[in-house]
């Protein structure tokens, strides 16, 4: 099964935080944050203009975003928790 995400969405699967600190402190499940850093795996075609045309999506297949903590609606896929969002959701792009 594949979704691939309708106008302006973006579909992200979100990264999870690391279980130990820097110190080398291990989390327990219940005191972790919820993830607001995901990858891209599939971008819709774009908002569509009043003129008719597409808006250029911003974001592409395999950008490491961030987004708000409680921004977009989760799926599952392939047993896998997965977000869409819209593009005007995200936050920014993690370079480097």
């Amino acid at each position: 099964m594949s979704v691939k995400p309708l106008e302006d969405r973006v579909l992200v699967k979100p990264i999870e935080s690391e279980a130990k600190t820097a110190s080398g402190i291990f989390l327990p499940e219940a005191s972790k944050e919820k993830p607001v850093r995901g990858e891209v795996i599939a971008v819709g075609p774009g908002k569509r203009l009043e003129n008719g045309k597409r808006a250029d999506m911003s974001v592409r297949k395999g950008d490491t975003v961030v987004y708000g903590k409680y921004a977009g609606t989760e799926v599952e896929i392939k047993g896998a928790k997965h977000l869409i969002l819209r593009e005007s959701e995200l936050l920014g792009v993690v370079e480097g």
